[in-house]
């Protein structure tokens, strides 16, 4: 099982993100407007998860705002913001900061969303919320870059999920890298990481 640590304190998650190389798990949330959202209506586009424990908590908040800028300057690729928040939560944020470039989603009928990619946190004073994650899925369904950020209140380092998003060469990286030894073998600059390799 994996783990990371909130203000220092080590907390532990119900399991492990999905391998890269492997095929992410469907999954079925809520967005903003109360309908579904799913992995397969992605199909054939380049899908980023920003997986975080709540939008009122300021990093979490950040990382919606800095991906939504982000996501602009690339086509073919979207982005889903993913917490247990309520819809109404995510859209009171969204509509405040003028979001409208990614796709907010909320597990709040679909808890099983935490276990399948292994990030409900399982004690502190966030379990039973999501850690906070970097995923970036190829337009094929599988995973091709994954960051646990190793401190919840820490934010993700963006520069390489985009860098995914970026090029094609690099994309092509990432897919090689299918364990935590081969990405951290590659150049440090390089994009590609399991979640495990202690960022």
């Amino acid at each position: 099982m994996a783990q990371t640590t909130f203000k220092g304190e080590i907390v532990q998650l119900c399991g492990d993100l999905p391998r890269v190389g492997s095929f992410a798990p469907e999954f079925t949330l809520v967005k903003n407007d109360l309908t579904d959202v799913s992995l397969k209506d992605f199909s054939g586009k380049t899908v980023v998860l920003n997986i975080f424990p709540s939008i009122d908590l300021p990093v979490c908040a950040a990382s919606v705002k800095k991906l939504d800028a982000e996501i602009q300057k690339t086509e073919g690729a979207v982005v889903l913001c993913i917490s247990a928040d309520l819809p109404f939560a995510h859209d009171r944020y969204c509509v405040a900061e003028e979001l409208d470039h990614v796709i907010a989603a909320s597990t709040f009928r679909n808890l099983e969303f935490g276990d399948a990619y292994g990030m409900r946190i399982t004690d502190g004073p966030l379990a039973g919320l999501l850690a906070r994650v970097l995923m970036v899925i190829d337009g094929t369904g599988k995973v091709v870059y994954t960051q646990l950020v190793d401190e919840i209140s820490k934010e993700p380092d963006y520069e390489k999920a985009i860098a995914c998003l970026a090029y094609e060469e690099v994309m092509d990286a990432c897919m090689s890298s299918f364990t935590a030894e081969h990405s951290r073998a590659m150049d440090d600059d390089g994009p590609c990481d399991d979640g495990r390799g202690g960022l």
